[in-house]
């Protein structure tokens, strides 16, 4: 059995999902591609159905910093909850931040982070 599965979204945008066996054994890896600067993600789950992400500290930390940053907080924790309940495949990342009121274009503050 093959360790990636393509998972295919609806618009036909393509993710590989590494199942949660092969995940446990390449941790170590993953770590080492975040050290290298790849943010991720790195998507698993079992029988090619996306179930989890890994992304680095630094991408948590700037999405937290833009969650919080986000007036509407709780509207942005409800439309997510509200997907992930729904049984509907996936949607595109730019339909969901416009639907929540996300700029992807509008350049991230980070300089509370450090540098690398």
């Amino acid at each position: 059995m093959s360790e990636e599965t393509p998972y295919i979204f609806s618009n036909g945008e393509r993710i590989w999902v590494i199942d949660t066996a092969a995940a446990a054994d390449q941790l170590p890896q993953m770590l080492e591609r975040f050290r290298s600067g790849e943010n991720g993600p790195f998507v698993v789950g079992d029988a090619g159905q996306p179930e989890g992400a890994f992304i680095s500290w630094d991408a948590f930390r700037r999405l937290a910093a833009l969650a919080a940053d986000t007036e509407e907080f709780d509207h942005v924790y409800d439309a997510a909850r509200e997907r992930l309940a729904d049984d509907e495949p996936s949607v595109p990342l730019e339909d969901v931040a416009a639907e929540i009121g996300w700029d992807l274009d509008e350049p991230i503050n980070d300089s509370d982070l450090p540098k690398k």
